[in-house]
């Protein structure tokens, strides 16, 4: 018998309420599944491995959400923009990122490909779940009156 997505759902879940970010490592060709997965999409296999993770990366690519996509369950995470992140073992993920808002998302910008984030377990509708953070938040200069 096969092994089944939800036992490896609810691995990931323990793992983040016990205070773990972890993913799945491909032991044939070492590629790594994150968030969890089945199986590898590099080669296919089914032969993974639990490993911890980092959670640091770096953000490739961002977008702000619009007004129209803001919604009001999102204020506790806000300000946050949607982004490409590559994490330190490989994946690329698309994910939300906060510490980014309209007033600082130039700054941000000017410094892609490449701005530091990392991974940040944080409790949402019941369940622990991973949000990136920016690891600096860049402040916009006030204006001389």
């Amino acid at each position: 018998m096969g092994v089944k997505l939800e036992r490896i759902v609810k691995t990931y879940y323990d793992n983040l309420a016990a205070g773990k970010i972890t993913a799945r490592k491909c032991q044939d060709c070492g590629a790594v599944e994150w968030p969890p997965l089945l199986g590898c999409n590099t080669c296919g296999s089914t032969n993974m491995e639990w490993i911890e993770i980092s959670g640091h990366g770096k953000m490739i690519q961002m977008v702000m959400p619009s007004p129209i996509t803001q919604r009001p369950e999102m204020e506790d995470i806000r300000p946050y923009c949607l982004a490409v992140v590559e994490i330190e073992e490989g994946p690329v993920v698309n994910v939300m990122v906060r510490g980014v808002n309209r007033k600082n998302k130039n700054l941000v910008m000017e410094k892609m490909p490449g701005v530091p984030v990392h991974a940040t377990i944080i409790p949402r509708d019941g369940y622990d779940t991973v949000i990136f953070d920016l690891d600096e938040v860049p402040e916009v200069p006030k204006k001389a009156k």
